[in-house]
């Protein structure tokens, strides 16, 4: 009897508890898993998903003084979360939907967090497992229906903002014609990878660094404008650079180092957006909504 009532105890513990779940939905999503890790690798659009779930993580340790001291509870509802969720991998791993499944994943923590802890506990946490979905790669059907256009967008605007510094351009759609060299805003120049990389960083940002939960929507909705400027100074810096020297300076190595040194101004305007946010609330703090 001693011996079961200390192993009922020691399955009580929360961090053999977590363990417990974590190696039961691995079995699980272990497949589902492998090929979101494989995604990551190869697609890069989605590199920064390693770090989605790291972020996330150190979220929820952020509130580990706050978990400690919420007594836990059950909620029938997480049940049915939970349910709901396996329902979807379910049928998604019949139709071979990858999103959807992947997607399943979150709804079934979500589903567990709720069920086994309450929803004082889910509300604290809520935030960080919805920031998981920035791991996961939209539907390619989705992807090039929203780069397309991002393409002309930016098409359009590099060649204005050429054309405004007196440097002769024609466009035509998503072509920039200069003299002597043309110039084409394929896929990868869409701004599109910025756009998903930017959105992930100015959500944590947004959660991590305002007082209110406004604010943090602000910041988040600002990295829309911000990436896809960001994508048209370096269009137009390649443009400039291409009519002087040649379109062999929009390939190699010039390229790929004007991309990170933009990316790096996207993210220094971020973080300026953010403290101008910060300065607005000073002296407020309402906090984010039961996630925060």
């Amino acid at each position: 009897m001693k011996t079961m009532a200390g192993l009922g105890r020691y399955l009580e513990r929360p961090t053999v508890q977590v363990l417990t779940i974590g190696l039961l939905l691995a079995a699980l999503y272990h497949r589902v898993i492998v090929e979101l890790g494989h995604d990551w690798i190869v697609d890069e659009n989605y590199s920064h998903g390693f770090l989605i779930p790291l972020v996330s993580a150190y979220m929820i340790w952020r509130q580990r003084a706050r978990i400690r001291s919420l007594r836990p509870d059950s909620s029938g509802i997480g049940l049915v979360l939970l349910l709901s969720g396996l329902l979807l991998f379910t049928v998604a791993s019949i139709a071979a939907e990858y999103f959807t499944q992947r997607f399943s994943l979150l709804v079934v923590m979500g589903g567990l967090v709720l069920y086994l802890k309450g929803k004082r506990l889910a509300g604290t946490v809520a935030f960080p497992l919805v920031y998981l979905v920035f791991m996961i790669p939209v539907p390619y059907v989705v992807y090039y229906s929203v780069s397309f256009p991002l393409e002309l967008l930016a098409s359009r605007a590099t060649a204005s903002v050429v054309a405004l510094l007196g440097i002769p351009i024609v466009r035509a759609g998503n072509i920039l014609r200069l003299e002597g060299t043309t110039l084409q805003v394929v896929d990868a120049c869409s701004g599109l990878r910025s756009l998903l990389s930017l959105s992930a960083l100015a959500a944590a940002m947004a959660y991590l660094t305002q007082r209110t939960f406004l604010a943090g929507i602000l910041l988040f909705l600002a990295s829309v404008p911000v990436a896809i400027g960001a994508n048209v100074l370096r269009l137009t810096v390649t443009a400039i650079l291409a009519s002087m020297y040649g379109e062999r300076v929009a390939e190699g190595f010039l390229h790929q180092f004007s991309g990170v040194l933009v990316f790096a101004f996207a993210i220094i305007c971020l973080g300026f957006i953010g403290g101008i946010l910060r300065w607005l609330v000073s002296g407020k703090d309402t906090g984010w909504p039961s996630a925060c």
